[in-house]
């Protein structure tokens, strides 16, 4: 593993209030505001992904070598993005939504087409990451990381290994589980165990998979829910399972190697991340330098290393383990690596988001209002 000294956890919120219940939507700030222009004119981006998920360091030396300032701003998931961009207020260039949340937002006129000119490390990416379903013609779209979503658990918490998404579910742990504070992942795991298709757009499918975790949660089964608090919560082994993304285990198991990450035998959803320019954004040209440094084979090894996502960079995702026993004096861990960049024989058993119809998307909505109250 990397060393623990070399990460920087940026989460704040109270174990207390987590546990409450209460997750954090909040956006927060790096490098100031989401102006458009400096007072003294310099050119700036502002940019707006999620919790933990760069190397700050990659920020000092873009604006180091461009001169370009980085206003950077996270949300914590791609529901609360949309809302943020639909109620306005803010002035984001680049945001960083998951695949099926750019098919929605492509639907919606809210982004512009990529100067691909622009962007020469785009060559740089991996076939396998390009005409993907969100984007089928790679026209607004830059890969950023890709991996896995799965049940993170506290192996001294829990009697035997995990192996279905019905551990969360069930009473056996009740009152020591956590509940992934997005209406998307939340129904998937129910979707999964049910073995409906994650994509349904069966209405009775969807309220059975609601049911199935309303039910658990009127049960005492969660102890509450949430986004990037998970970190504290399971690195302090405060909770014994969640649902949360590999990249993000990995970080946690640095902390504490108590912790074990499995994609459950139902299967699971494999996601990419990708870097877009809003329509209305005010700094395009600036927001094309940032896409391109970040993707960038130095960047994305420089990233990896940080945040344990795996790139879309075919080089850097290749070169990684090389540069980390270069790095660090010690080979890298294949069995970590695998949890980072999931091998084909996982994602096999593992299927993207899509953007689903309107009224399905309102279906979710009122049934995750439902289950707030």
């Amino acid at each position: 593993m990397k060393k623990i000294v070399a990460l920087t956890l940026a989460t704040s919120v109270a174990a207390g209030l987590f546990l409450s219940g209460c997750a954090m939507n909040e956006t927060s700030s790096t490098s100031g505001s989401t102006g458009s222009n400096t007072s003294s004119g310099q050119r700036e981006v502002n940019v707006c992904s999620w919790g933990e998920y760069i190397d700050t360091d990659l920020i000092t030396q873009f604006e180091e070598e461009t001169g370009i300032k980085v206003n950077y701003n996270t949300a914590p998931s791609n529901e609360e993005l949309y809302s943020q961009l639909q109620t306005g207020g803010v002035n984001y260039d680049v945001i960083v939504p998951s695949d099926y949340m750019i098919a929605r937002l492509i639907e919606e006129d809210m982004l512009q087409k990529l100067d691909y000119s622009k962007i020469p490390n785009y060559e740089k990416i991996g076939e396998q990451y390009k005409n993907l379903s969100f984007d089928p013609n790679n026209e607004y779209s830059v890969p950023y990381t890709w991996g896995t979503l799965g049940i993170i658990y506290n192996t001294t918490m829990v009697d035997e290994p995990i192996t279905s998404w019905g551990a969360m579910f069930s009473d056996d742990y009740a009152g020591n589980i956590l509940l992934i504070d997005n209406s998307r992942d939340a129904f998937a795991m129910a979707l999964y165990y049910l073995g409906y298709d994650v994509n349904t757009t069966d209405e009775a499918q969807i309220r059975e998979a609601y049911e199935l975790v309303a039910d658990a949660k009127a049960r005492g089964v969660y102890a509450g829910q949430g986004m990037d608090e998970i970190f504290q919560i399971m690195e302090g082994g405060n909770l014994a399972i969640a649902t949360y993304y590999a990249g993000d285990f990995l970080t946690m198991y640095e902390a504490n190697p108590d912790l074990a990450f499995v994609i459950p035998e139902e299967g699971s959803n494999w996601f990419v991340d990708s870097m877009c320019i809003l329509k209305d954004a005010q700094n395009v040209d600036e927001a094309h330098e940032w896409i391109n440094f970040i993707a960038s084979t130095e960047s994305n090894l420089k990233n990896m290393d940080f945040i344990w996502y795996a790139s879309p960079n075919t080089e850097a995702l290749e070169q990684y383990p090389a540069y980390y026993e270069e790095t660090y004096g010690e080979p890298l861990d294949m069995d970590l690596y695998e949890i980072m960049a999931a091998p084909d024989s996982v994602l096999e058993n593992c299927s993207m988001y899509e953007n689903l119809p309107a009224d399905t998307l309102a279906l979710y909505n009122d049934l995750w209002i439902e289950l707030g109250t």
